[in-house]
């Protein structure tokens, strides 16, 4: 999936090279800071940062043999440095590098995935203000209601990213969290200013606490709003695919010249985009649940997190990245139907005011109960024998007794439903 479906800025993130490139940024930070304190000859570090490199093959050559990437990685740099190498890595373990290079990383993918969710809630928004008075029918429990209009739908969806937004944003500063503290977090045999400049240069936060490991809560908490995401991602998704069944066909995905629906009913134009999102949305919230489970490890630290997190984390963030792309290219293109909307709300002759003319009833002197009753029952009869809900209701001997003939008719005005969605719009926008 990786190979076929990743966008290439995201993949980058993932890929070896910049994994180890920030691995030799933090050794060489560290190193700098204890420059700084004199605890390392200066011109190392310049000799250090001169001829410092890595080559991934060796580093795989050398990690079969070996069986740990770190050390496996620090050979390798050291075959490009020499003697100076003795001043790589001094009072760190190999978490202080893991942890603090995956909040890096984190830190990128989420940063891409802002961006990305930014660029979803403006298309939401220009959807949003060109169908704002696009009227159709509203739904609950899948079955009509009042009317609400195409664009309202939208500008839900944008107040939704917008909170997803905000949501990836408090995700990053989560993360944004770095620990160069040793062994078991006791800076035992590194000092706290060597985790403060290397953070500092790494756009991070020293872990206040930490143990050999910066606590998972925090991944929890971010896997957890990728999951967010992509369950709103699969909210909207399912509207879409309600509003292009064959009967309701209020939107559609667009179909493109050549495209096919089925390999056997040439006919079919089926929702698949919206049907990937929602398979989609299962898998991050999969990823959440591992996430969870990676909190709790034995005493200051035990690897049952580390395999976990090698699928997790590249799976997560580029599962989210190409669902928010694929979101945002479908509802750029997606189709609306306006004149079937209206024909779906003709469907139930009238049904949709049956509120109206109740309160209205209840205004003029009945009970609600009663005036539910009056309303219920022509509402009933217009449902089974396909009638006009006004004609049975002004037929009825105690509403013409309330209400005047005017007024009764006012209570069947579509604008009414829609007064305020200006104010919505201003509200959301």
């Amino acid at each position: 999936m990786i190979e076929r479906y990743t966008r290439p800025e995201m993949a980058k993130i993932w890929e070896p090279g910049n994994r180890f490139r920030i691995w030799l940024d933090i050794e060489i930070l560290a190193m700098e800071a204890m420059a700084r304190k004199g605890w390392v000859p200066a011109d190392a570090l310049a000799r250090v940062r001169k001829n410092a490199k890595f080559d991934i093959p060796r580093i795989d050559e050398i990690e079969k043999r070996v069986k740990h990437d770190v050390i496996a990685f620090l050979t390798s740099v050291a075959e490009h440095i020499g003697e100076d190498s003795r001043f790589l890595h001094v009072g760190m373990t190999s978490s202080d590098v893991l942890d603090t290079s995956l909040a890096v990383q984190m830190r990128q993918a989420l940063t891409l995935l802002i961006r990305e969710a930014r660029k979803v809630f403006e298309v939401l928004k220009q959807r949003a203000f060109e169908h704002k008075d696009t009227v159709m029918i509203g739904r609950t429990h899948g079955i009509h209601a009042e009317p609400v209009t195409f664009g309202l739908k939208m500008a839900l969806w944008a107040d939704e990213m917008r909170r997803n937004i905000a949501r990836l944003r408090r995700s990053r500063e989560v993360i944004s969290v770095g620990k160069l503290s040793g062994a078991v977090g006791t800076f035992a045999t590194i000092d706290p200013l060597v985790e403060e400049h290397v953070c500092r240069k790494l756009s991070l936060r020293p872990a206040p606490v930490s143990t050999q490991i910066v606590q998972r809560d925090r991944h929890a908490e971010v896997f957890a709003t990728l999951a967010v995401v992509g369950s709103s991602l699969e909210k909207f998704a399912t509207e879409i695919r309600h509003l292009q069944r064959t009967e309701v066909l209020e939107a559609e995905e667009h179909f493109s010249a050549g495209q096919k629906g089925s390999s056997s009913m040439p006919h079919k134009r089926n929702p698949v985009l919206s049907e990937n999102l929602c398979g989609l949305a299962r898998l991050l919230r999969g990823y959440a649940v591992t996430a969870f489970e990676n909190v709790a490890l034995w005493h200051e630290r035990d690897i049952s997190h580390s395999s976990a997190e090698r699928v997790i984390a590249p799976d997560a963030t580029i599962v989210l990245d190409f669902a928010l792309a694929r979101f945002r290219g479908m509802i750029e293109t997606l189709v609306v139907y306006p004149e079937r909307m209206k024909k779906n709300i003709a469907r139930t002759h009238g049904l949709l005011f049956s509120q109206r003319v109740m309160l209205a009833l209840a205004a003029r002197g009945l009970t609600r109960e009663r005036a539910y009753e009056i309303v219920q029952k022509s509402a009933m009869e217009a449902w089974r024998k396909e009638k006009d809900l006004a004609g049975l209701l002004w037929k009825d001997p105690e509403v013409r007794s309330r209400l005047r003939r005017e007024e009764f008719r006012e209570l069947f005005d579509m604008k009414h439903y829609l007064r305020n969605i200006d104010a919505i719009f201003d509200r959301v926008f």
